[in-house]
């Protein structure tokens, strides 16, 4: 069975940083693209960032480039988001999602309805 566990969500100032992580169990990891999608409240899920099956190419949506990294671990099953100078409008539930990949160097994707496995999601803080 294939779950998407994500953890490191909480409460933090603004200006402060958080890591985001999202371990995936039962899939062949190293194969799976992967994003971050966050809801913010009373809002659309909205496409963060994402990466390839690889680790080594990335997108971000364009608003919060510079201030978010993307990074995967498929050693450690693990796609992690790094989260720097946070404002209160990065307030939300941030999911991660995973998508069998073919082309594991080259495919990413931001349309969340191309993701198969989806995580709980954790909430994201921020006060000012």
């Amino acid at each position: 069975q294939v779950q998407l566990v994500e953890s490191g969500g909480g409460l933090v100032q603004a200006g402060g940083s958080l890591r985001l992580s999202c371990v995936a169990y039962g899939l062949t990891f190293s194969r799976y693209a992967m994003g971050w999608f966050r809801q913010r409240p009373g809002k659309e899920r909205e496409f963060v960032a994402a990466i390839t099956a690889s680790g080594g190419s990335t997108v971000y949506a364009e608003s919060l480039k510079g201030r978010f990294t993307i990074s995967k671990d498929n050693a450690k099953n693990t796609v992690y988001l790094q989260m720097n100078s946070l404002t209160p409008e990065d307030t939300a539930v941030y999911s991660c999602a995973g998508v069998y990949a073919e082309r594991t160097w080259t495919y990413y994707t931001t349309r969340g309805g191309d993701y198969t496995y989806w995580g709980q999601g954790t909430q994201v803080t921020v006060s000012s």
